[in-house]
């Protein structure tokens, strides 16, 4: 394949170019778009669509005619006490306007509630919430918008709920992706500049990164075609994508520049370049591919939104950087290294001195110690992690200055728990058996957690509703442990429970279920990639524990930061005491291909050195040394792309951009640097053991390099 890649490209750089541009502006002209066609409910992008309380949501829904919790939340504030007459009145005003809208088919306030400890009034009687109950198939975000139309201008009113929350995020989303953008490009360019030692040569990786970018749109667009995906599956393309095609670029370009010195530049040199480096990246991209991929196991709209997202990223970056880049290169010749002063020229690599041929010797003179203290260290980091909580998505996650973010922190600080995010509770049960369910009602009463429990009600088809309040927030572990025991305790039917806290728990039951087969997916692939490129069945499984260790410190850094609230100010973020569910899981899929990552390209150079014919001491030397620079500018470069993803003002994204950064940074100069190389020393030739039969069948499929 990649010398079929080699002919065509040397024999006909200029059609492959224009074929190459005409493509962009096909992408661009229909894969743009789409970042104004991706779902921005948070509510169904996080949600199984099989489990419990989704579809037993489903059906009350259908059942009553209307939404079981508010879509839509109003918060009225007043210097008058909610119980005056001048309270009244602004609440009355209030519902009257949000009545009109033909979407609302209820509504609940302090005026239908005349209790003197109603949900509805603060606790300094001061301030009140109306509940907005939007009819079944209407679309709430437009209902939404209505409604904040409708009570735009009056003063000490704020809208928040679902309905509104939603576009908010997905507004933010947008912000967010045009401020990474301004952010990234420049420093990047400026950064690759001094990395690629000219301006003609750090052009080519962002020139990379826009065909990875609008190519991955291209195809986002047309999966949306098929299926609904999330609005974040675009942060994911524009990091990955920089920071892959940045990968990526250097390796094909330092090789390239190795090859001149030897052929010269043009074809010769571009086919040797393409037989290894291009291996490399055919190698590296289908890694990255395969991790994100393991994400198609989970149900949830963003899990698999991001595993699309990412592997169509990583195949982009991979099939740019052996086609179009290397026609770029053919045209350019020795131009490459145009516009560079004299002393950021290009020169040739000391192969047997330097500071990583130095380090790499010195660490294999202290093999055992540096690598049980390396290995301490990474432990150490990631202990952290066995302490994690976890938290779900909602209105919390947007920054404090977003509308619906203060609706619901005034929900949970300034009144009684539970009443705008109730437990919906589905008993099974003849209509004529309402004394039975009044006993239940009163049995739910008395449960651990419950503030407050609704008289029963029949809704039809044999099913009785009870709502429950639960006493703290709909996510906090006394709502989890209330769900299990309503579920768990004895009923006068079969019990069925929905609402955000029961979604919660059986989105952390699902993805603990499916976690299993996501790791055995991640593992395999993984191992048979490697063998594919090494003929050794050794080495892939040191790097599955190398890149074990490396994710378990990153994620202990989540931990300390996010979930302890460190660094609040720095990150400009409100921590919510947790990590939210699924970063954990999307965090894994990146690091472990971008780790593998790494480690293919040093591999790579250390198997080459030693089919030349170097010990395994003095080609682990070399590859360090041949690498050491590369994976370190790669790294930083890769932190700059994927870091941007910090300044996110949703702060799972944030959590998301953190993470990598760390992973990327600890992988590079503390596993790469010092952990591969006494590794390898300490197992010696038994790095390349592979038993016959599998030997036999890496050479007679010629999957070693040619």
């Amino acid at each position: 394949m990649l010398a079929a890649i080699a002919r065509l490209v040397t024999a006909q750089p200029r059609r492959v170019l224009v074929a190459t541009i005409a493509l962009l502006a096909v992408a661009i002209g229909f894969g743009a778009p789409v970042t104004g066609m991706l779902s921005v409910d948070p509510d169904l992008d996080f949600v199984d669509p099989a489990a419990q309380s989704n579809v037993t949501g489903v059906e009350l829904r259908e059942a009553i005619g209307r939404g079981l919790g508010p879509g839509v939340v109003v918060l009225v504030r007043g210097e008058d006490p909610v119980r005056s007459p001048g309270g009244q009145a602004k609440v009355r005003g209030v519902v009257r306007r949000v009545e009109a809208d033909p979407a609302v088919a209820q509504t609940a306030s302090a005026l239908s509630d005349p209790r003197p400890a109603s949900p509805f009034v603060s606790r300094d009687g001061r301030s009140s919430f109306v509940a907005v109950y939007l009819r079944s198939g209407e679309d709430g975000e437009e209902a939404g918008a209505r409604i904040e139309q409708a009570l735009d201008g009056l003063r000490g009113v704020l809208v928040g709920g679902g309905a509104v929350a939603g576009p908010v995020v997905g507004d933010q989303v947008s912000e967010d992706l045009a401020k990474a953008e301004m952010l990234a490009f420049p420093l990047l360019f400026l950064l690759t500049l001094v990395v690629f030692r000219g301006a003609i040569a750090a052009l080519l990786p962002l020139f990379v990164g826009l065909l990875t970018i609008m190519m991955t749109f291209l195809g986002l667009r047309l999966f949306n075609e098929a299926t609904a995906l999330s609005i974040f599956a675009l942060n994911l393309a524009i990091g990955l994508g920089l920071g892959l095609a940045i990968d990526y670029s250097l390796f094909v370009l330092s090789r390239y520049r190795e090859e001149m010195e030897r052929h010269g530049p043009g074809r010769e040199a571009l086919t040797a370049t393409l037989r290894t480096a291009g291996r490399t990246v055919v190698f590296s991209s289908l890694t990255v591919a395969a991790a994100m991929l393991s994400l198609l196991v989970f149900p949830q709209r963003f899990l698999y939104s991001m595993a699309i997202s990412g592997s169509l990223t990583a195949l982009s970056a991979g099939a740019i950087s052996l086609i179009a880049l290397p026609a770029v290169l053919m045209l350019l010749g020795p131009r490459v290294n145009a516009l560079a002063p004299k002393r950021w020229r290009h020169r040739a690599v000391a192969t047997q001195s330097g500071f990583w041929y130095r380090l790499s010797h010195g660490v294999m003179r202290r093999p055992l110690i540096i690598a049980v203290t390396t290995s301490l260290v990474l432990i150490a980091a990631g202990i952290p992690f066995t302490r994690i909580e976890f938290t779900g998505v909602d209105a919390s996650v947007l920054p404090d200055s977003a509308v619906p973010k203060q609706v619901d922190t005034a929900l949970r600080t300034e009144f009684p728990p539970g009443r705008a995010s109730p437990l919906h509770v589905a008993v099974d049960a003849p209509r004529g058996s309402g004394g039975e369910l009044r006993a239940y009602a009163q049995r739910l009463q008395g449960l651990n957690g419950v503030a407050a429990v609704e008289p029963p009600r029949f809704v039809g088809d044999e099913t009785w509703l009870v709502s429950v309040a639960p006493e703290g927030s709909a996510l906090d572990q006394r709502a989890v442990d209330l769900v299990r025991a309503v579920r768990d305790g004895p009923a006068p039917g079969e019990v069925r429970v929905a609402g955000e806290s029961a979604r919660f728990v059986d989105q952390r039951a699902g993805l603990a279920d499916r976690l299993p087969l996501a790791l055995a997916v991640l593992a395999i692939t993984t191992l048979l990639i490697l063998f594919a490129m090494t003929g050794s069945v050794v080495l892939p499984f040191k790097a599955l524990l190398m890149n074990v260790l490396g994710i378990s410190a990153a994620f202990g850094v989540l931990v300390l930061v996010f979930q302890d609230g460190r660094l609040e100010g720095l990150l400009d973020y409100t921590s919510q005491g947790a990590l939210e569910l699924t970063q954990p899981l999307v965090l894994l899929a990146i690091v472990f291909g971008l780790s593998t990552d790494y480690g293919v390209f040093l591999l790579t150079r250390i198997k080459e050195a030693r089919d030349a014919g170097a010990t395994n001491e003095e080609a682990i030397a070399l590859g360090l040394q041949r690498t050491g620079r590369i994976v370190t500018a790669a790294a930083l470069l890769l932190v700059v792309a994927l870091g941007a993803f910090a300044t996110s003002q949703i702060v799972f994204i944030k959590q998301l951009g953190v993470g990598a950064a760390a992973a990327v940074l600890i992988d590079a100069f503390i596993v790469r640097a010092l952990l591969v190389p006494a590794l390898m020393k300490l197992l010696g030739e038994r790095n390349w053991w592979a038993p016959r039969p599998l030997a036999r069948l890496h050479a007679r499929l010629r999957l070693g390099e040619a």
